[in-house]
C-alpha cells in the first residue's frame, strides 16, 4: 500500500517530531526519570535509541539496496556515547536527525535498502523508512511526555497515516496465521478504517470503503493517536471500544511470525 504523504511531507513530519520530542527532553528536570511506557528506560537511554536510531537508518538508507545492514552499522550503534551535558546533548540529537533527512534526501523515495520488514505491503526503500522514521518520532515524543506527566495525543497528521504505516509494516507478511482465519477491523473516529485479514497466507491490510459494513470478526474504534498507541502497546484495549472477539487482538500481538 502507498502512504497519503508526498516524501518531502515526510521528511517534514520527521523534523517536525523530532524538534518536538527536544523540546521535552530541553524541559527535562532530570534525564534519569523513568519511562512507564518503556519501563527498563530511563529518559536519557530514549534519548540515546531515538538518535542512535536515527544515526543507523541514515547509513542503511545511505548504502543502498542490500541484504543486510551495512557492516558495522549495529556495532557503530551499540558502541554510540552519547553526552548528558544539556546543550551538548541537544546539538546530537539535532544532528542525529540531520544526518538522517540528509541520507533521506540524497537518496530519494525509490531507492532500494535494507529493512527489517518483509516486502509484502511495505516496499524496501528509502521513502518506507522515512514513513516509519516518522512513527517512530512521534510515539517516542509521546514516550518522552509521559516521562515527564504530560503525554499528549500524537498529531493528527502524523496520527491518521500511523494506523496503515504500522499495520503494513510491522504486521504484514506471508507466515501462516497460526489460528482460525480471521479479520479485524481497525476503525478511527476521524473516519478511516482498515481490515485485517488473517489465515493460512499471512497477513494482509485493506483500506475500508467509507461506511462499509462490520463484518469483521473483531474490531476497535479510537482516535487515530489512540490506535497507533494501542497497536504500540503505549495504552490497553480498556481505552478503547472492542468488538467481536477480544482473543484475537491477544493472539497477534502474541504472534511472532518468525518463530
Amino acid at each position: 500500500m502507498q502512504n497519503t504523504f508526498e516524501f518531502t511531507d515526510l521528511l517534514r513530519l520527521i523534523d517536525e517530531r523530532s524538534t518536538a520530542f527536544r523540546a521535552v527532553v530541553a524541559s527535562a528536570p532530570d534525564l534519569d526519570v523513568q519511562v512507564p511506557s518503556c519501563p527498563e528506560w530511563t529518559l536519557f537511554d530514549l534519548v540515546r535509541h531515538l538518535g542512535g536510531g536515527d544515526r543507523f537508518w541514515a547509513a542503511i538508507v545511505a548504502a543502498g539496496p542490500a541484504d543486510a545492514p551495512p557492516a558495522g552499522a549495529a556495532e557503530a550503534r551499540a558502541a554510540l556515547v552519547v553526552p548528558r551535558e544539556r546543550e551538548a546533548l541537544a546539538a546530537w540529537l539535532d544532528e542525529s536527525t540531520r544526518q538522517l533527512l540528509d541520507a533521506l534526501r540524497e537518496a530519494g523515495p525509490d531507492s532500494g535498502c535494507w529493512a527489517w520488514w518483509e516486502d509484502v505491503q511495505s516496499p524496501l526503500t528509502a521513502g518506507t523508512v522515512a514513513r516509519h522514521r516518522a512513527q517512530e518520532s512521534a510515539v517516542h515524543t509521546y514516550d518522552a511526555q509521559l516521562a515527564l506527566g504530560a503525554p499528549r495525543p500524537l498529531p493528527d497528521e502524523v496520527a491518521l497515516d500511523g494506523v496503515e504505516e504500522f499495520l503494513t509494516t510491522c504486521v504484514a507478511t506471508s507466515s501462516p496465521w497460526p489460528h482460525k482465519p480471521a479479520a479485524i477491523d481497525f476503525r478511527t473516529t476521524e473516519g478511516p478504517a482498515w481490515r485485517l485479514t488473517l489465515d493460512g497466507s499471512g497477513a494482509r491490510v485493506a483500506l475500508l470503503p467509507p461506511a462499509a459494513e462490520a463484518t469483521a470478526d473483531a474490531g476497535v474504534l479510537g482516535t487515530a493517536s489512540e490506535l497507533i498507541l494501542f497497536l504500540y502497546n503505549r495504552i490497553t484495549a480498556e481505552s478503547l471500544r472492542i468488538d467481536g472477539d477480544a482473543e484475537l487482538f491477544d493472539q497477534l500481538r502474541d504472534w511472532d511470525p518468525s518463530a
